[in-house]
């Protein structure tokens, strides 16, 4: 029963954020009695943090994983944005601003997950990607590690993209895309756009040539 709460309380989490979904809720959808859930939780931020860790806990797995997968730093870190594509329509971009505004123990949670584990798996993808000639040597790795990992929770800030404007899904694609393309060489971008040609996006937008990036002569 504890795992079914959790599973259930999680898909609600993630399609409608935390502070509207409410202990009947959970109940209603597993067709048991709120009491049941007290049984086995305090209250719903003790639900929320358990959800987060497990959570956390898979998503170290799998990138684990996809680090033994994948051939090289430039996949590696486009398959983690299509790993986010394939759930991005099931996350409420108020997801994270009620854990940040209103559960402090969930949020500190998330905090400690994004600097021990999010930005150290970046800043090796950077150095790792520099060490083999796919991103440009010029780069500071630390700083562009601490960009990216603040620019996940840039993401779901309502205030600088409207979620009338913007769904979860365009604001990840293109923050991961200009973040990357940033960084590659024109060994790199060859790596890049093969990816990108396999994955079947939109070779007009993210398509690039390296000679773009090549220094202009001087006039």
């Amino acid at each position: 029963m504890k795992e079914r709460i959790l599973a259930e309380t999680e898909r609600l989490f993630w399609k409608y954020g935390v502070r509207s979904v409410t202990m009947e809720d959970i109940a209603r959808q597993l067709g048991i009695s709120k009491k049941t859930i007290y049984q086995h939780f305090a209250d719903k931020e003790q639900i929320l943090y358990q959800v987060m860790r497990d959570k956390m806990v898979k998503n170290q797995s799998e990138m684990e994983c996809m680090t033994i997968k994948t051939d090289n730093p430039v996949e590696e870190i486009l398959h983690v944005l299509t790993m986010m594509q394939k759930h991005a329509d099931q996350v409420s971009p108020n997801l994270l601003i009620d854990i940040k505004r209103h559960y402090p123990q969930a949020f500190a949670l998330f905090r400690q997950y994004k600097e021990q584990h999010i930005m150290h798996s970046i800043l090796e993808n950077i150095q790792k990607g520099i060490s083999q000639g796919l991103y440009r040597s010029d780069i500071n790795p630390t700083l562009l590690a601490r960009l990216r990992v603040e620019q996940i929770e840039l993401a779901f800030n309502n205030e600088i993209f409207p979620t009338d404007q913007y769904t979860m899904l365009e604001i990840q694609h293109e923050l991961m895309h200009h973040f990357v393309r940033g960084m590659l060489t024109e060994k790199g971008f060859i790596i890049y756009n093969q990816y990108v040609n396999h994955h079947s996006y939109d070779n007009k937008e993210y398509q690039a040539d390296s000679n773009d990036l090549a220094p202009q002569p001087a006039e």
